[in-house]
């Protein structure tokens, strides 16, 4: 199994922590601008796409501060991959930004992932009437 690529990427957004929040952490927000639709049952979530389903595990959570999973197909081969969704307040400016960390298979996958967050993030600024 070839390693995976680690980015991170960092989007300054016009909204609080706590309702930030309520976007990445429950199926009702991520089903907003992540997914089309998201069910949780516990830890498990399935996010679910036009014709696609994709199952993660809740690995963390820090109320107002970040959210982390990883997708059982990684779980099942053993891989330590997961993808964080990050707020991230300036202590000085009180500026907020997601910073986004997740993995891809290859250098070509990670311009098209990055290129997937954006989209998605940008979905995520509608949704808060911040875009």
């Amino acid at each position: 199994m070839d390693e995976k690529i680690k980015f991170e990427m960092e989007f300054p957004i016009h909204a609080s922590p706590q309702l930030l929040f309520q976007y990445i952490s429950t199926p009702s927000g991520l089903s907003e601008w992540f997914a089309d639709n998201v069910n949780s049952r516990g830890e498990n979530f399935t996010f679910i796409w036009d014709d696609s389903e994709e199952k993660a595990k809740l690995l963390s959570k820090k109320s107002g501060e970040r959210i982390k999973f990883r997708w059982l197909t990684d779980e099942e081969e053993g891989a330590s991959y997961f993808f964080e969704i990050r707020i991230q307040v300036d202590e000085i400016t009180k500026d907020v930004s997601i910073i986004v960390t997740d993995f891809a298979d290859d250098e070509d996958e990670v311009e098209e992932a990055k290129m997937l967050w954006d989209n998605q993030i940008s979905d995520l600024k509608q949704v808060l009437g911040s875009a």
